[in-house]
């Protein structure tokens, strides 16, 4: 039973930068696929970026390549995510998956477990 707990939202200005987290228990993440995703407030969610076993295989959408950065630490067993250069439109609730089968996607079906998010507000 893999749980998984993100961290790291807050309210920043235009411009500025947060780091999320995606914290694991129950298992490891070491072989699996884990994906971003964003919600923004009335709209669908959507996969903003994933990365693979050992960093394989790592993908940005375009609203977010160039300022977003997905890593991951195995001896911590979290995935993170810097977020640079935010913008307004960057606003809403992240949240981070996990694909047992390490398929490297974008789609929500693909992902078998999901953190409960956390929310960014990105405003002047």
């Amino acid at each position: 039973q893999l749980q998984l707990v993100e961290s790291g939202g807050g309210l920043v200005q235009p411009g500025g930068s947060l780091r999320l987290g995606c914290a694991a228990s129950g298992g490891t993440l070491d072989s699996y696929t884990v994906g971003w995703f964003h919600q923004a407030p009335g709209k669908e969610r959507n996969g903003i970026s994933y990365i693979t076993e050992a960093g394989r295989f790592i993908g940005y959408s375009n609203l977010v390549k160039g300022r977003f950065t997905i890593s991951r630490d195995n001896a911590k067993n979290t995935v993170y995510l810097q977020m640079n250069s935010l913008k307004p439109e960057d606003t809403g609730v992240y949240y981070c998956a996990v694909d047992t089968w390490d398929r490297g996607g974008w789609g929500t079906h693909l992902y078998d477990y999901w953190g409960q998010g956390t929310q960014v507000t990105v405003s002047s």
